[in-house]
């Protein structure tokens, strides 16, 4: 029963990253159908289309869910986060924690930024590298790099396993309370 139940969510993250590289092959193979009304056209313009939806909207998405929780009044995203995981949070974890939040609202932006800057002004394999290619290693990246900095900005900094962060994740509500 154990291998069973450990297949699906492995099943689930290889979809997960099996889907954008499958869509930039589509686009790259597609590279010398023009985009338009004929039968290639329209199917090339519907993987496009897909990707574009799915990487500004995510993106879009996790900017302004961020982003609202930085408003005075509010708790950041990362500082409710690890107030869930760890109870009350002296003066310089919560500085520490806001600071992730504008971190990933950066990063949030800058692949915006990127990805319709590509989109206007390079090939569309370019822009489809980018977002189909480069964006899972880029979000690990951008989480290696916060796990670098936490520990070394931080003398006793909080050590949590990856399931217990997925499993706060997942139990996270709606949004950001008040303060």
């Amino acid at each position: 029963m154990r291998g069973a139940a450990a297949r699906p969510p492995f099943a689930a993250f290889l979809a997960f990253c099996a889907v954008p590289v499958l869509f930039h092959l589509v686009i790259m193979e597609t590279s010398h159908i023009h985009l338009g009304l004929s039968l290639g056209g329209l199917f090339k313009l519907g993987f496009v289309t897909a990707s574009v939806l799915t990487h500004w909207g995510i993106y879009s998405g996790l900017l302004l869910t961020f982003g609202l929780t930085l408003r005075p009044g509010h708790e950041p995203l990362i500082t409710a986060m690890a107030r869930r995981m760890h109870g009350a949070l002296d003066t310089e974890l919560t500085r520490y924690t806001r600071g992730v939040t504008i971190a990933w609202c950066v990063f949030f932006g800058c692949q915006l930024t990127v990805s319709i800057t590509l989109f206007c002004a390079a090939p569309l394999v370019v822009w489809s590298c980018f977002v189909n290619i480069f964006d899972i290693p880029l979000v690990a990246a951008m989480f290696g790099a916060e796990y670098l900095f936490r520990i070394w900005y931080l003398p006793n900094p909080p050590r949590h396993s990856l399931a217990a962060i997925l499993q706060m994740v997942a139990e996270v509500g709606e949004g950001s309370k008040p303060v």
